[in-house]
């Protein structure tokens, strides 16, 4: 038996469930490898102002918001991991 007829025979016993998600995995995978010749020529030739910058990149794919922390983090983190070492290992 090849993989391919192992595969098949596998997924024709799956819950509908599981075909759903057979299914949205098989589209990542073809949206993630199947890169045409034209489209790579496009995506060269398009001017940078017209694509996303890394913030908007991030804010789409749900990432940001996705958490709360202190709005000044980035500049203060040394002190706020020194207050909450001190009070995870101070006991020691």
């Amino acid at each position: 038996m090849t993989p391919l007829e192992q595969i098949q025979q596998d997924i024709q016993t799956l819950p509908p469930e599981a075909l759903n998600l057979v299914a949205q995995f098989i589209q990542l995978l073809k949206k993630t490898f199947s890169t045409s010749p034209l489209e790579e020529t496009s995506a060269l030739q398009t001017p940078p102002t017209a694509q996303k910058t890394i913030y908007e990149q991030f804010e789409d794919s749900g990432l940001i918001g996705c958490m709360a922390a202190e709005e000044n983090l980035s500049t203060s983190y040394k002190t706020v991991l020194a207050e909450e070492w001190g009070r995870k290992y101070d006991h020691r």
